[in-house]
């Protein structure tokens, strides 16, 4: 039996909640500084956790040698001063104390020796290599550290205070649910998790995780959707008794193709503009372009995945099995047009997160 609840995770804008602009600036330099310590001690992190587990490889050392990643106070042959959590945690926090706040470093420690933890096996098979932080990554917090979420009548927006710094939600023309998860965690329906800030050219990123409750539609587990996806049609579904066919090559494939084209006919053209004002005026035209095909192709991906899962209840599937998946794989990574132009990986994932959120049981074949 699954749990029953499930997390998701939002983004919501971020405004400094001080009346002058040189406070606002202060207590953004205050996070960039935090972002800044956040990084180099993640790469801290997962140095000493790879060093750690390397030490059973160093097959040189003497027979003398104790080798065991456990507290000498609990196991005799012990190596460790303190619990392997804490000392990757001791590391970070001796070298940046007073330059961060410590619940960021207790999360981040915990996030990333679970995550280590995870991916072990990997990285002893050589399948995956050890992770590198960039600089811009978001930093981690605990729900203890945010007080003071409320709605604000008079402005219309949410506030709370983050770190004693306040803040105040921009949610602009919000038509998904963030307004009412927030509300929902206001009145104690939904509880709120460890969340980040991500910091991106001057602005500030909420990305909250909330957990609630999976939807109960009535499902049967006995009823099967088999689910294909292809070039020809994003998504084919089928029950015993009805069928669906979401999306067409026209709609999708073509679609994309063309702003490609318009994109590259716009990077032509910025050569023969005006630059009176520098590259921003002159690259005006490619800028509007640029995000404009992965949008269009997020876009695409949550409604085919919003209509097989919405098919699915409609017929109380409860299990929904996506068929000769890797297989097609494949075939994609030999086209280059194909790898190209198609999203195999991004729609099986949005597929895989609304099942789960519905409850419906999802196997890949």
């Amino acid at each position: 039996m699954g749990k029953s609840t499930l997390k998701l995770t939002r983004k919501i804008q971020l405004l400094v909640d001080l009346p002058t602009k040189e406070e606002r600036k202060e207590k953004l330099d205050k996070l960039y500084q935090w972002q800044n310590r956040c990084f180099r001690a993640a790469n801290l992190i997962v140095s000493h956790l790879y060093i750690q587990e390397m030490i059973k490889e160093f097959f040189y050392l003497s027979e003398g040698i104790k080798y065991k990643l456990a507290d000498e106070k609990k196991d005799k042959q012990g190596i460790l001063q303190r619990s392997r959590i804490n000392t990757t945690y001791r590391v970070v926090s001796d070298r940046f104390k007073g330059d961060i706040p410590t619940n960021i470093l207790s999360n981040l420690n915990r996030t990333l020796i679970a995550s280590f933890n995870k991916n072990k096996p990997e990285y002893w098979k050589g399948e995956r290599s050890l992770k590198n932080f960039r600089r811009d990554m978001a930093f981690p917090f605990g729900p203890e550290c945010l007080s003071g979420l409320s709605f604000n009548t008079e402005k219309q927006v949410f506030c709370f205070r983050l770190f004693q710094i306040p803040f105040r939600t921009y949610l602009g023309k919000d038509h998904t649910d963030k307004r009412r998860l927030l509300e929902q965690v206001i009145k104690g329906e939904t509880k709120l998790c460890t969340s980040h800030i991500k910091l991106k050219d001057g602005k500030i990123f909420w990305l909250p995780v909330f957990e609630i409750e999976k939807e109960k539609h009535g499902l049967r587990p006995e009823v099967i959707a088999e689910a294909s996806l292809s070039l020809e049609y994003p998504i084919v579904v089928k029950t015993v008794n009805a069928r669906l066919t979401i999306g067409t090559r026209e709609e999708f494939l073509y679609r994309r193709l063309a702003i490609q084209a318009a994109l590259r006919r716009a990077q032509i053209g910025a050569t023969h503009c005006r630059s009176s004002k520098g590259a921003k005026r002159k690259l005006k035209a490619v800028n509007k372009l640029r995000n404009a095909e992965s949008n269009y192709v997020h876009h695409c991906i949550h409604v085919y995945s919003r209509r097989l899962i919405d098919f699915c209840i409609k017929h109380q599937a409860g299990t929904l099995i996506l068929l000769n998946q890797e297989d097609k794989i494949e075939i994609a990574k030999e086209e280059e047009f194909v790898l190209r132009n198609w999203s195999y990986y991004e729609l099986m994932t949005k597929i895989k997160y609304k099942a789960e959120k519905a409850g419906i049981e999802f196997i890949t074949d």
